[in-house]
C-alpha cells in the first residue's frame, strides 16, 4: 500500500477493506485516494464509499458530509442520497431525510426499500408533529392559566395560540385536545388580553370550517358570545364581531370540504344562523349591551343581512329582520343621549343604524315589501307622538332623522305628513336646549328636497338665525350654522338659484372654516362644520375661498384620519365639491335655446367652475395634502364607507375597491392627476406603484377614448420616471394594451400611446418584442416618422434612437423597411430641432452598429452632405445639440476610414473637441 500513488489502487484497495468488514482501513485508503484524486467523477464515488464507512462506525455527522459531497458533483446519485437519508434520520433530522429518500423513489420509482423508507418516514414526521402541537397547546394553556405567570410570557403564549389556531393543523389539534373548555376557562378569567386571545382564537378555529364552527355555537353558546361583544369594551366587541363574521362565513359557504351524503343531515346550518340573527336584533335595543356592542351588532347585521348580489332571489333575512328588527332600530336612531334612561352608545352608533335601515329597503323587491317597511315606521313614529310629553315627540322627530339619513325616501314621505314640518319649526323655538338641538338636526336632514327647502326658508330661517345668535350652547350653534349652510346651498350649482342674498353663503363658509379650525372643541362638534361646508362648496365662489385657506384644508384632512368615520362622507362631498369630480351630463344649446324660448328655467354655470378654476384648485389641494387623506379614507375599514362614498372619492389613489362604476371613476380621476402633475408628489413614496394598476385597467377597450388618452398620458409620465416603474407597468401586462392604441384611428390616442411607449423601450422585455422576427413592430415606428403630427413623430423618432442605441441588430432590421432612407433623410433635415436631434441619433447609431455595409451605404447617400452642411454650421445655442450630434456622426464616419477625402470639411478644432 505504501508504494501506491493511485487514487483508483487506493479505491479499488479501499472497496476489498470494505467487503472484509475492515472498517477503519477502508476509511483509510479512501482519505489517501481523496487527497490524491483530481477526477470530480471518481471523487464522488469515494467520498460516497467512505459514507458507508462512517454509517457502519455510526459517525452519522461524516456519513451525511461525504455523501453530500458527492450529490455536489452528481444531484441524481441515488446511492449517496439514500446513505445520507439514513444518516439525518439517525441525527433525528427526519424532515431533510424524508426529501432525500424522496428524491430518491422519483429516480427510482420502484425500488421498494425507499418505498418503504418513504413511508415510515411520512409516519414519523406526522406522528412527532402531531405529539409536538399538542404538547405546544398545553403548553400554552398552562402558561395562561397560570396565576402567577409573568406577563410578558402569558401575552406571549396567548399571541402563539391565536398563531396556532390560524393554521388548519393547529386549530384542529387545539379542538381535539381539549381546546375549547380551555378557551373557556380563558373567558372566565374576564382579563382584557385573555378573553382576546379565547375570542381571536376561535375565530381562527371557525374559519373555513364548517363542522368546527357549528361545533364551537354550541359548545360555548350563541348568548355567551353575545354577552361578551356587549361588554364595554372596543377591542373585546370588534374581536367577538370579527368571531361571529368568521362563523356566518364559514356556515354560508366559506367551507369547501366534501362531506358526503352526511351534510344535509349532520351540517344544516339554517337554525343555528338564524339563531344568530335573532340574538343580534335582540341586542340592538337591549340597554344591557355597551354602545360598542351594539355598534358591532349592527355592523355584523348590515354585512349579512341584505343580499351581496341583487341577482340572487333569496332575501328573506331582509323581510325577517325588518319584521323583527325594524322598529328596534329606530329605536335606537330616536335616542337622545342629552335625556336620562337611554341605551348606551357611541358617536357611530346612530349613523351605523340609518345606514342599515338604507340597506334593508334597498333589498326590497316590490311594492308591497316597500309598503310594509313604509306602514311600520309610519306606526312607530306617529305611537311616539304625544302632546303631553315633549321626550316622546322629540324622540320621534329624532326617528324621523335617522330615516332621512338612511332611506330618505320613506323618511321625506313622513315628514310630508300633516303637523310634522310645523313641529320642526316649533320645537326650534323651545326653551330647551334639547329640543332645539333635535328639531335643527331633523330640519337639516329633512330640506334636501328643493320643496322642503322652499317651506324652511319661508318659515323657518329667522328661527335658525335667531337660535344662531342668542344661545351660548357651541353644539346648537354649529347646528344651527349647517341648517342654514344647507338651505343656503338648496339651489345646487345653479349660480342662478342663489337662495340667499350674494355674499351671505361666504360669510356662512367662513365661520364653518374658523369652527373647524378650532382644534379646543370636540370632533363632533368641528364635524357639523365640515357638514355645512359640504353644502356651501356647491358654490365656486366658497370653492375658492376654502382651498386657498390651508389651515382650514389641513384641519379637514387631520380629521378625515381620525377614528371617527362618519367624518368621512362630508369630507368626499367636500372634495367632490371643489374638484367637480361629479358626472354633469352636456346639454344640447338647442334644448338650452327651447327650453328659453318656452319661458323654462335654464341652470346657469359660476363663472368660477370652469376647467381653468377647477385645475388650478386641484393644484392647491395636491400641494396641501389632499392624497395622504384620501387614502386613509378609502382604506377605511367601516360599514358606513359605502361603494357609493367611494365613487365620490374621485381622486383616490387606489382605485381597487367599490362597485363596478366607483372603479372606473377613480381609475380616470386618478389618470387625470397623474396626467397634468408630477407623480411623484402627487403620490408620494410606495404609493406611486399602487397607482399603475388603476390606470393600466382604463386601457381595456371597453372604456371610452377620454379615459383611454389620460391613461396613456399618465402611464407615460410614470414610465419616464424609473426602470421600477416602468417593470410595474410591463408586470401589469399594459404593453399588448399600448401597441394595440398605437394602431388606433384617433390621432391623439395615437400620440399618447407613442409617447409610452417611447418611454417603455429601455425595458430589455420590450427591446426583446422588437427584434423578434415576423412582426411589423419597428416597420410601424419608421413610418410613424413622417406622420403630419409633429407630436407622434418626436415619440416615434425617440423610440427609434433609443431601440437602436440599445439594440445593434435593430439598425440592420430597420432597413427592411421601405423608404427608409428617405425618411431618415426627412427626420434630420426637420425644421424642428427636437426630431432633427432623434434622427441624427439614428444616424449615429447606425454607423456605430459594427454593420461596415450599412455604415458605407449612409455615406454613399445624400446624408453625408446634409450631416456635412450642418457640422459646418457655426455654433448656435438653440440648435447646438443637432450640430453636435452631426459633428460626431462625421468624426465617427472618419475613424471607420468611410470619408477620408471629407476630413478637412469639418473644423479641426470642433474634431479635436468632440473626440475628447
Amino acid at each position: 500500500m505504501g508504494e501506491m500513488a493511485d487514487p483508483i489502487q487506493f479505491k479499488d484497495e479501499g472497496n476489498k477493506h470494505f467487503q472484509a468488514g475492515e472498517v477503519d482501513k477502508a476509511i483509510e485508503c479512501y482519505t489517501k485516494a481523496i487527497k490524491l484524486c483530481t477526477d470530480k467523477k471518481v471523487l464522488a464515488v469515494v467520498y460516497r464509499n467512505r459514507s458507508a464507512c462512517f454509517l457502519k462506525k455510526e459517525s452519522y455527522t461524516n456519513a451525511a458530509s461525504d455523501a453530500s459531497k458527492a450529490i455536489d458533483v452528481d444531484a441524481a446519485d441515488v446511492k449517496a442520497l439514500f446513505r445520507r437519508c439514513q444518516a439525518l434520520e439517525k441525527l433525528g433530522k427526519l424532515d431533510m431525510a424524508f426529501k432525500d429518500v424522496q428524491r430518491c423513489s422519483t429516480i427510482e420509482p420502484k425500488n421498494k426499500t425507499f418505498l418503504e423508507t418513504l413511508r415510515r418516514l411520512g409516519a414519523e414526521i406526522q406522528a412527532k408533529t402531531t405529539f409536538s402541537t399538542d404538547s405546544r397547546v398545553q403548553n400554552m394553556f398552562d402558561i395562561l392559566l397560570d396565576e402567577e405567570m409573568d406577563k410578558d410570557k402569558k401575552e406571549m403564549a396567548a399571541n402563539n395560540l391565536v398563531v396556532l389556531a390560524r393554521e388548519e393543523a393547529g386549530a384542529e389539534r387545539i379542538f381535539q385536545n381539549n381546546g375549547v373548555p380551555l378557551l373557556l376557562d380563558l373567558l372566565e378569567t374576564g382579563k382584557v388580553e385573555m378573553v382576546l386571545a379565547a375570542i381571536r382564537t376561535f375565530a381562527g378555529m371557525c374559519t373555513g370550517h364548517k363542522a368546527r364552527a357549528m361545533a364551537i355555537i354550541h359548545l360555548v353558546g350563541i348568548d355567551k358570545l353575545c354577552s361578551i361583544m356587549a361588554v364595554d369594551n372596543e377591542d373585546i366587541a370588534l374581536a367577538t364581531c370579527d368571531l361571529f363574521q368568521c362563523i356566518n362565513d364559514s356556515l354560508t359557504g366559506g367551507d369547501r370540504r366534501f362531506y358526503g351524503k352526511e351534510e344535509a343531515l349532520v351540517l344544516d346550518a339554517s337554525k343555528d344562523l338564524k339563531s344568530i340573527l335573532m340574538a343580534l336584533l335582540e341586542m340592538v335595543a337591549s340597554k344591557k349591551v355597551s354602545g360598542h356592542g351594539r355598534d358591532q351588532a349592527l355592523n355584523l347585521l348590515t354585512r349579512n343581512v341584505p343580499r351581496k348580489d341583487k341577482k340572487d332571489p333569496d332575501h328573506s333575512k331582509s323581510l325577517f329582520t325588518i319584521d323583527h328588527g325594524l322598529k328596534k332600530i329606530l329605536k335606537v336612531c330616536g335616542q337622545i343621549p342629552d335625556l336620562p334612561d337611554q341605551l348606551p352608545m357611541t358617536e357611530n352608533t346612530q349613523l351605523i343604524a340609518s345606514v342599515l335601515l338604507d340597506k334593508l329597503w334597498d333589498d326590497l323587491r316590490c311594492d308591497p315589501e316597500r309598503d310594509n317597511y313604509r306602514e311600520v315606521c309610519d306606526e312607530y313614529i306617529k305611537g311616539k307622538f304625544d302632546p303631553n310629553d315633549m321626550d316622546r315627540n322629540i324622540h320621534a322627530i329624532n326617528a324621523l332623522s335617522g330615516l332621512l339619513q338612511g332611506p330618505f325616501e320613506v323618511g321625506n314621505q313622513l315628514v310630508g305628513r300633516q303637523g310634522i314640518m310645523e313641529m320642526m319649526v316649533a320645537l326650534c323655538g323651545s326653551e330647551r336646549e334639547v329640543d332645539q338641538m333635535v328639531a335643527v338636526e331633523a330640519l337639516i336632514h329633512s330640506s334636501t328636497k328643493m320643496s322642503r327647502a322652499s317651506f324652511i326658508i319661508t318659515n323657518g330661517v329667522s328661527l335658525l338665525k335667531d337660535i344662531y345668535k342668542k344661545t351660548k350652547n357651541d353644539k346648537i350653534k354649529i347646528r344651527a350654522l349647517v341648517g342654514l349652510c344647507k338651505l343656503g346651498s338648496a339651489g345646487g350649482d345653479d349660480y342662478s338659484m342663489r337662495q340667499f342674498a350674494e355674499g351671505s353663503t361666504e360669510k356662512l363658509a367662513k365661520q364653518c372654516r374658523k369652527w373647524l379650525c378650532n382644534s379646543a372643541m370636540d370632533t363632533r362638534t368641528r364635524k357639523w362644520a365640515i357638514e355645512g361646508l359640504a353644502y356651501l362648496t356647491q358654490d365656486a365662489d366658497v370653492k375658492d375661498d376654502f382651498v386657498e385657506d390651508d389651515p382650514a384644508m389641513k384641519a379637514m384632512f387631520d380629521l378625515a384620519k381620525s377614528k371617527d368615520k362618519t367624518i368621512l362622507y362630508a369630507v368626499a362631498c367636500t372634495l367632490v365639491n371643489c374638484t367637480n369630480s361629479y358626472e354633469k351630463k352636456d346639454i344640447m344649446p338647442e334644448l338650452v335655446q327651447l327650453a328659453k324660448f318656452s319661458k323654462q328655467h335654464v341652470p346657469e354655470q359660476h363663472p368660477k367652475d370652469k376647467k381653468d378654476f377647477i385645475q388650478k384648485r386641484v393644484k392647491r389641494m395636491l400641494k396641501g395634502g389632499v392624497i395622504s387623506a384620501l387614502t386613509v379614507m378609502v382604506k377605511a375599514d367601516n360599514v358606513l364607507l359605502t361603494d357609493q362614498t367611494k365613487e365620490m372619492l374621485a381622486l383616490i389613489p387606489l382605485a381597487l375597491e367599490g362597485s363596478a362604476i366607483g372603479k372606473v371613476r377613480a381609475a380616470h380621476a386618478l389618470a387625470k392627476i397623474a396626467a397634468v402633475s408630477n407623480p411623484e408628489i402627487a403620490f408620494p413614496g410606495e404609493r406611486i406603484y399602487e397607482v399603475v394598476r388603476p390606470l393600466v385597467s382604463l386601457l381595456h377597450p371597453e372604456r371610452d377614448g377620454v379615459q383611454n388618452y389620460e391613461a396613456l398620458l399618465s402611464l407615460t409620465n410614470l414610465a419616464g420616471l424609473n426602470d421600477k416603474l416602468r417593470v410595474k407597468i410591463l408586470k401589469e401586462k399594459a404593453l399588448p394594451e399600448i401597441e394595440q392604441y398605437m394602431f388606433e384611428d384617433h390621432d391623439h390616442i395615437r400620440q399618447a400611446a407613442t409617447e409610452c411607449m417611447c418611454n417603455l423601450v429601455t425595458c430589455k422585455e420590450v427591446q426583446d418584442r422588437y427584434l423578434e422576427d415576423g412582426n411589423d413592430r419597428l416597420k410601424l415606428l419608421v413610418l410613424m416618422c413622417v406622420e403630419d403630427n409633429e407630436k407622434l413623430q418626436r415619440a416615434a423618432a425617440g423610440g427609434l434612437a433609443m431601440l437602436t442605441a440599445a439594440q445593434k441588430k435593430l439598425c440592420t432590421k430597420m432597413t427592411l423597411t421601405l423608404q427608409w432612407m428617405e425618411i431618415l433623410q426627412r427626420l434630420i433635415l426637420h425644421d424642428q430641432p427636437q426630431i432633427q436631434h432623434r434622427g441624427l441619433v439614428i444616424v449615429y447609431n447606425m454607423l456605430n452598429s459594427d454593420d461596415n455595409e450599412l455604415a458605407k451605404k449612409l455615406m454613399e447617400s445624400e446624408i453625408l452632405e446634409i450631416l456635412t452642411v450642418i457640422g459646418k454650421a457655426m455654433d448656435n445655442p438653440k440648435r447646438q445639440i443637432v450640430i453636435d450630434v452631426a459633428r460626431t456622426c462625421l468624426v465617427k464616419a472618419m475613424d471607420l476610414g468611410l470619408i477620408k477625402g471629407n476630413a478637412n470639411s469639418i473644423n479641426q478644432k470642433q474634431i479635436t473637441h468632440i473626440q475628447k
